[in-house]
């Protein structure tokens, strides 16, 4: 087993890493087409990627410990099988079956018959992802030629060492893989229904983005996306200034993310008629609600959002404080460093649950700082 359990945990590896590196463009991109974050599509997105990287690690690994793997192999090695269905008298040869039914189990218990079985399964899954992303069951034609293809890549790969990164090929060509493969691509794509069956359809995500844009509706994950995006904004800014500059003083710290927190979440959206940076990417911006002036409101959201970092700056300024214990602040110094890192945990505490109840109620509570400034989100693009 453990030549599969290998292949796929170097899977998961890749997986992890590609979804802390795709996770938001991929959000960015639903958000923009959909307005709202669907799990159907990012369900089987993320998992075709780990699907891909898992069918291409079980056919590549376990590579070989030297480069040199020609001198590790007899002179005389094949490194390719163009006879179809050798798979058949492989799995017949000296296994004891006859025409006796009774003989038929053992089928089920030579490696060569388990090597095929998987080999059958391994493109299996592609083909229902095929059936999803090409949505038309007539399609079965590509679904079978990207599977001979995916099937194809894999077996090229192997046979020239990786493209040449081995002097010899650590795995042989086998015409049977192409047809257990590409068969195994076409059944999935077949019995796909009775898979995404348990999501909702492309037509579906669609017709329920269609619902979104028609009643003007911005999802409280959106908006929330879109903050903690321009807060990232201001706090990776910082860090390119710092390793450009080499210098980083906390009190300048301070006043240029107090400039940032002005400039992203008052300025820019009083310019842009109440979009910040991410609104603007993200196809949205916030209006007053009712008679409330647009400046005023902008400037009390931003208020909001400033203090909210202001008390966390403040805790983690005073934790740094190191006072002698002889001084005759000390005692000062440490009440003021726990009072302050209590206030953070608590409006940490609070946020949480503030954020939790927000996005639980499906749009009819709105954030701390857009109810205190009385803005709502909207689409509609103000003229």
């Amino acid at each position: 087993m453990d030549v599969y359990v290998q292949p796929i945990l170097t899977a998961g590896i890749v997986f992890v890493v590609l979804t802390f590196l795709l996770f938001v463009p991929w959000c960015i991109y639903t958000f923009r087409k959909y307005g709202f974050l669907s799990f159907s599509k990012s369900l089987i997105m993320f998992s075709f990627i780990f699907y891909f990287f898992a069918a291409l690690f079980l056919v590549l690994l376990p590579l070989p410990e030297t480069t040199n793997y020609c001198a590790q192999i007899k002179p005389d090695t094949v490194f390719y099988n163009l006879r179809p269905f050798q798979f058949v008298s492989d799995i017949l040869y000296k296994s004891g079956i006859t025409i006796n039914p009774a003989t038929w189990v053992q089928t089920f218990k030579q490696p060569s018959f388990y090597q095929a079985f998987f080999n059958f399964l391994l493109l299996m899954p592609l083909g229902v992802y095929l059936r999803y992303f090409l949505e038309e069951k007539t399609y079965w034609k590509r679904a079978f030629f990207i599977g001979f293809g995916m099937t194809l890549f894999y077996e090229v790969t192997q046979v020239t060492g990786i493209y040449g990164i081995y002097d010899c090929p650590y795995r042989i060509f086998d015409v049977d893989d192409l047809l257990l493969n590409s068969t195994g691509a076409l059944i999935g794509f077949f019995i796909a229904p009775v898979v995404l069956a348990l999501l909702p359809s492309h037509d579906d995500v669609v017709e329920h983005a269609e619902e979104v844009k028609r009643r003007d509706e911005v999802g409280p994950l959106m908006k929330l996306f879109a903050v903690l995006l321009d807060v990232a904004i201001i706090n990776y800014s910082w860090d390119l200034l710092v390793l450009l500059s080499g210098e980083a003083s906390t009190s300048f710290e301070f006043i240029y993310k107090s400039m940032m927190y002005a400039v992203v979440f008052a300025i820019v959206p009083i310019a842009t008629n109440g979009a910040t940076v991410m609104m603007l990417l993200l196809r949205f911006r916030m209006k007053p609600e009712r008679e409330t002036n647009f400046v005023t409101a902008t400037v009390r959201r931003w208020i909001a959002l400033y203090v909210t970092y202001c008390i966390f700056e403040v805790a983690r300024v005073m934790s740094r404080f190191d006072v002698p214990m002889e001084s005759d602040f000390y005692v000062f110094t440490i009440l003021a460093s726990v009072g302050t890192w209590a206030i953070a945990m608590v409006t940490l505490l609070v946020l949480f649950i503030h954020g939790i109840i927000v996005l639980l109620g499906r749009g009819k509570r709105r954030f701390y700082f857009d109810r205190a400034a009385r803005l709502v989100a909207t689409r509609k693009v103000k003229k």
